[in-house]
């Protein structure tokens, strides 16, 4: 599952701070690995939210499991971050 699982975030998003210790948590419990893009200052990494988002969130935190196309907007309590992950 090597990169299914992004992470879209900003260096200064309040929200996308709250979810760190949940992706942390995620990650060391399951056993998973989410990979971080940075897009408020990473202009390549806006452009691939931009193209999975759809406009269906329009902001981060933003998370997406290319395994199963599911995506996840905003900040989420750690049980539906979990089941996105394993893809439930």
């Amino acid at each position: 599952m090597v990169d299914d699982l992004l992470f879209f975030t900003g260096i200064e998003c309040t929200h996308c701070h709250e979810m760190e210790p949940l992706v942390q948590k995620l990650e060391k419990e399951e056993g998973v690995k989410l990979k971080k893009l940075e897009v408020w200052h990473n202009a390549e990494n806006a452009k691939i939210l931009q193209s999975l988002d759809k406009g269906y969130c329009g902001g981060i935190p933003f998370f997406y499991n290319k395994k199963t196309g599911k995506w996840i907007c905003g900040a989420v309590p750690y049980e539906r971050l979990k089941s996105w992950a394993l893809g439930k």
